[in-house]
């Protein structure tokens, strides 16, 4: 466990819902963790993100939080083996943003946790620690000196060393007193050809510590030229004919113009140094001095204009000018030595600059593919907007190949294109293959436009709304004509909580049907108070009887052994005058609580007579409940039971109960509703996803993070 990758979040009552934000940087750590500036979330926490070997998100279209609760039986796999579910808020962005505007979603205002300047643009102070700058050089300004790289990091950087084999016959500029914070600085830069005998020098550029231009000369390579290279180099076959300086002079001028104790600055300068065939002791490689993780570098062109502000390398320019980025090296290495590593890093945030700079490239490529026509058209109604960068295009600008199959996919140029004839079979097939492969991918499975009708949807919903509220629901009786109401709801409400009590008249004798506000209140009810005597009389207690219904007492075994209920038990009986302390108080001598949960009435934010314990083991919990049951606090007689709704499930139940004005079932008068053909079909269909996304799971590698998200049709 010590080298494997977790997830740890807290799953009770207000936890259990998030926003697409949050879920974003769920993804974004765990797809990018430190090494990239990512952020722990805010809301969990993922150990030992390194270990991780990819992320799998599976979308479940046309599906939602109410398709999960009407075939809860049918996923079978789904509820067993993911041990996290949390409400998304609704977003219909969402997945706009996370592979694009292709997703036939209304386009968002910003990829939501990527590019928001107010949340990425300064780091915060937790992760400067984590920097490659602060843990290579620490926080604190230091003299030049610093700076400069070691003889192991020359080595490691392929820097010509004087002695060594690689560096035979190059020419030692003799530079050998001792280095002080105050010795000059000269920016170096060169442009190569490729020869005959490989890169050879044929442009030389060196610049002092205030700008000035001191050598600025073309050279003559000593072998015929196979590639100018002009697109970079700037050099041309004319440009090079009247040319007499050899490498040579350029040697002896550069070892007669440094003095004894200069500092040599460049941008990977130990290219130009092997170019030159010379050797210089004391050297500031702005490649490394602005560290990157994982030996990644930036390049020279970007961080003149980050840092300084300055656009160089200019496309519309033959070539580079090597005067010109000798001097930005110059310069960037003055900035970082006078600024000092902390003020670099927290000020500039280089990382997030540099994907913004690449996101908008990527917008920018999106723009030019759309056809001609549609840009056209644009242009004549408005400024043409550039698509949003989504969360793909981020991880592909930070060098990863994601992976996307089913309803959209991407195309060879990175772009998401609508792909709606593929079979979820299909799709599962593409994915066992393809998934190993990449890091991050998204797997797209889909019911079917049919079962996306409005109309369809709320007939789904209310056949929820209704085997949940009945299931919330109990009769009891038959009482005495003059029986005492009160001391019924007396006895009832110690079980929990209860939403609404009415008196059943149209019997030979009198019931009570009763809704409560939690299952797990009903659950008990049925279980302590049948056949017992309450006002009375000797009473039966049951749940109403449909068709929807007879599944009920399976329902129920199932969901108490749901693994999100696993060391979790329900307590009812309590004084709505104890407050979370108080019963801390109590229940603190029970071994290994973890968390306590005490509802509070939407309404008016009091307690609830009910608590939900959560503990660390599962065997914690059974011992818990034997303690308990029948355990009297300040003179409530305690009643107990394993918990049936994890906490999303709770809420959902709050919600409709709040929204439904519906009194229960009635047992006598419902109509036996049978199930439609599309739900006959729907179910299983349900039946076959569940089955995919097991082949699926058992696929993955270990420490993969795996999600599935319902959408939702609407």
């Amino acid at each position: 466990q010590e080298k494997s990758s977790r997830l740890s979040a807290a799953l009770l009552g207000e936890d259990c819902e998030i926003s697409p934000d949050q879920l974003y940087e769920l993804l974004k750590y765990a797809a990018l963790g430190k090494c990239h500036n990512a952020a722990q979330p805010s809301w969990c926490r993922i150990y030992h993100q390194s270990h991780l070997a990819g992320v799998v998100v599976i979308v479940l279209h046309e599906m939602s939080q109410l398709h999960f609760y009407k075939f809860y039986l049918q996923f079978k796999h789904l509820r067993r083996v993911f041990r996290h579910r949390f409400t998304l808020a609704p977003s219909a962005n969402f997945l706009a943003s996370l592979y694009g505007e292709g997703a036939n979603l209304k386009p968002q205002n910003t990829a939501q946790g990527l590019t928001s300047p107010s949340s990425e643009c300064v780091p915060k102070s937790s992760n400067l620690q984590c920097d490659p700058i602060i843990r290579k050089y620490g926080g604190k300004k230091r003299g030049l000196t610093s700076y400069t790289l070691t003889l192991e990091e020359q080595k490691k950087n392929d820097y010509p060393i004087k002695g060594s084999p690689g560096s035979r016959g190059y020419i030692y500029t003799e530079c050998d007193q001792q280095r002080t914070d105050s010795s000059p600085l000269f920016g170096l830069d060169c442009e190569m050809c490729l020869t005959e005998k490989g890169n050879e020098v044929t442009r030389v550029s060196l610049v002092d510590a205030q700008g000035q231009c001191l050598l600025n000369e073309l050279v003559k390579p000593e072998t015929t030229v196979v590639n100018y290279r002009t697109r970079f180099s700037g050099i041309t076959k004319k440009m090079l004919l009247p040319v007499k300086t050899r490498l040579s002079d350029i040697q002896t001028r550069l070892k007669k113009m440094l003095p004894n104790d200069a500092v040599l600055v460049g941008h990977s300068l130990n290219s130009d140094l092997q170019a030159l065939e010379m050797i210089h002791p004391s050297v500031i490689d702005t490649s490394l001095l602005f560290a990157r993780n994982e030996g990644r570098r930036f390049k020279l062109k970007f961080l003149a204009k980050a840092v300084l502000g300055k656009e160089i390398q200019c496309e519309q320019k033959l070539g580079h000018d090597p005067a010109e980025d000798a001097r930005a090296a110059l310069e960037l290495a003055q900035f970082f030595i006078e600024q000092g590593p902390a003020k670099v890093v927290a000020e500039l945030n280089l990382e997030m600059l540099l994907t913004n700079e690449r996101l908008a490239e990527v917008s920018q490529n999106k723009a030019s593919l759309q056809p001609q026509g549609c840009r056209v058209q644009k242009q004549l109604k408005e400024p043409p907007r550039l698509p949003k960068p989504c969360f793909l295009d981020y991880l592909q600008v930070t060098g990863q190949k994601p992976l996307l199959l089913g309803r959209q996919e991407l195309d060879s140029s990175g772009l998401c294109q609508s792909n709606l004839s593929t079979s979820n079979k299909q799709i599962l097939q593409r994915a066992l293959e393809d998934v190993p492969l990449s890091t991050f991918s998204i797997i797209q499975f889909s019911l079917g436009p049919e079962y996306t009708a409005s109309r369809w949807l709320a007939g789904l919903c209310e056949k929820v709304r209704s085997k949940l509220t009945d299931m919330l629901t109990i009769y009891a009786g038959p009482f005495e004509e003059s029986f005492c109401l009160k001391s019924v709801k007396k006895e009832f409400g110690k079980c929990g909580p209860i939403q609404s009590l009415t008196v059943v008249t149209e019997t030979h004798q009198p019931y009570v049907c009763i809704q409560y506000e939690v299952l797990e209140a009903a659950q008990l009810a049925v279980e302590s108070l049948n056949g017992a005597e309450v006002a009375g009389s000797c009473i039966k207690v049951q749940r109403p009887v449909t068709a929807a219904m007879l599944d009920c007492d399976v329902l129920i075994k199932e969901l108490e052994l749901d693994v999100e209920n696993e060391g979790v038990i329900y307590v009812a009986g309590l004084k709505k005058s104890l407050t979370e302390t108080d019963l801390e108080e109590e229940f603190s001598q029970l071994k290994d609580l973890e968390t306590l949960f005490l509802p509070k009435d939407r309404q008016n934010g009091k307690h609830r007579n009910c608590c939900f314990l959560k503990f660390q083991k599962p065997q914690s919990a059974l011992d818990a409940l034997e303690v308990i049951n029948g355990w009297t606090v300040k003179g409530s007689k305690l009643r107990s039971r394993n918990a049936l709704a994890p906490g999303h499930l709770w809420r959902w139940i709050c919600l409709m109960n709040h929204s439904n004005g519906k009194q229960g079932g009635n047992m006598l008068h419902k109509k036996m509703e049978q199930p439609s053909d599309s739900e006959q079909d729907l179910r299983k269909k349900v039946k076959k996803l569940d089955h995919h996304i097991k082949k699926l799971y058992r696929s993955l590698q270990s420490n993969t993070l795996c999600i599935v998200l319902f959408p939702g049709a609407n």
